[in-house]
C-alpha cells in the first residue's frame, strides 16, 4: 500500500485522520514486508492487531491465511475493514477496555502504537496474553529507551520490567517519518519482543506491585511498598538502602514470587 493508495482510501471513504487516535497510515511497502518479516507471524498463529488503521499490515497477513483478529477504536476506520477484508475478524473497541476476547489463545501481537498509550497497551497485552510467543510494535523511536532501560537509569521502571521478564526485546529498525500519511513528527522504530520463560510471568498483579514500588522513586523502596521488606531481608540486601531502580528485573520477580506465597 502506497502513499497514493492510502490518500485514495481516505478520500474515497470520507475518513480524516484522527489526531486523537494519533492516526498516521504507514504507505512504503518494503517497510510492510520488513515488519511482517521480522514479525515472525505464520499461517499456524493466532495473531491480534492493535490499531490495524485502514489495514496496511491487515491485509498482508490476512492473505497468509493467519488467523487474525483486529481491534479498531475508530468507526470508521473498522467500519472500512469489515467490507474489505471480511475475512479478517474485526473488533470496533478501545483495546484498554476489552475483556474476555479470547486472549489466551493468541500466539502473536502486532501494533503500530501511538506514543500516549503506548505503556498501557503494551502492559494489557503482556499481561493478557499470557500464552503468546512473540510480539511486534511499531513506536516512536525514542520511547525505545523507555522499553529497554537498564537498571539504575531514569528510564528504568515498570515497562521496562514487565518487557524484560516477558521476552528479549530488540530494536529491528527505524521508520523514517516519510513512510507515513500524514507524516509525524518524529521517527519511529519497529522492536520485538521474543517470548522467553523467566519463572514468574508478568501479570497484573505483578504489575501493580511494580507501581507501587516506582509511585516515588526519590522515596526508599520499603517506604513505597513495605511488603518487600522480607524477602529483601532473605535476598541478603538492606531494606534501608534499596530504591526502587535499584532492582533487577529478575530481582523483582523473586520478590513478587515470595509475597505471592505469602497471600496465598
Amino acid at each position: 500500500m502506497n502513499r497514493e493508495e492510502v490518500i485514495s482510501i481516505l478520500s474515497t471513504n470520507e475518513i480524516l485522520p484522527a489526531n486523537k487516535f494519533g492516526q498516521n497510515f504507514l504507505c512504503d511497502e518494503d517497510i510492510i514486508d520488513r515488519i511482517l518479516e521480522v514479525s515472525g507471524i505464520t499461517e499456524e498463529d493466532k495473531v491480534i492487531e492493535i490499531g490495524p488503521g485502514i489495514g496496511a499490515l491487515t491485509g498482508k497477513i490476512s492473505e497468509m491465511g493467519t488467523d487474525l483478529t483486529a481491534v479498531e477504536i475508530d468507526h470508521k476506520l473498522a467500519s472500512f475493514l469489515k467490507e474489505d477484508l471480511p475475512s479478517v475478524n474485526i473488533i470496533r473497541s478501545d483495546y484498554l477496555k476489552l475483556t474476555d476476547y479470547g486472549e489466551k489463545d493468541y500466539s502473536c501481537a502486532i501494533s503500530n502504537i501511538p506514543y500516549y498509550v503506548m505503556t498501557p497497551i503494551i502492559i494489557k497485552l503482556i499481561t493478557d496474553l499470557k500464552n503468546s510467543r512473540k510480539m511486534t510494535f511499531m513506536i516512536e523511536e525514542e520511547a525505545f529507551r523507555r522499553i529497554d532501560a537498564p537498571v539504575n537509569s531514569k528510564q528504568y521502571g515498570p515497562l521496562s520490567i514487565m518487557c524484560s521478564l516477558y521476552g528479549d526485546i530488540k530494536k529491528e529498525f527505524s521508520v523514517p517519518r516519510e513512510c507515513f500519511y500524514p507524516m509525524p513528527h518524529t521517527t519511529s522504530a519497529v522492536i520485538t519482543l521474543t517470548r522467553k520463560d523467566s519463572g514468574i510471568y508478568p501479570d497484573n498483579g505483578f504489575y501493580d506491585l511494580l507501581v507501587k514500588c516506582f509511585s516515588q522513586r526519590r522515596k526508599k523502596l520499603i517506604n513505597n511498598c513495605p511488603l518487600v521488606k522480607e524477602p529483601l531481608i532473605g535476598m541478603g540486601k538492606d531494606p534501608d538502602r534499596v530504591r526502587a531502580e535499584d532492582l533487577k528485573p529478575s530481582e523483582y520477580a523473586v520478590i513478587y514470587g515470595k509475597i505471592r506465597d505469602l497471600m496465598l
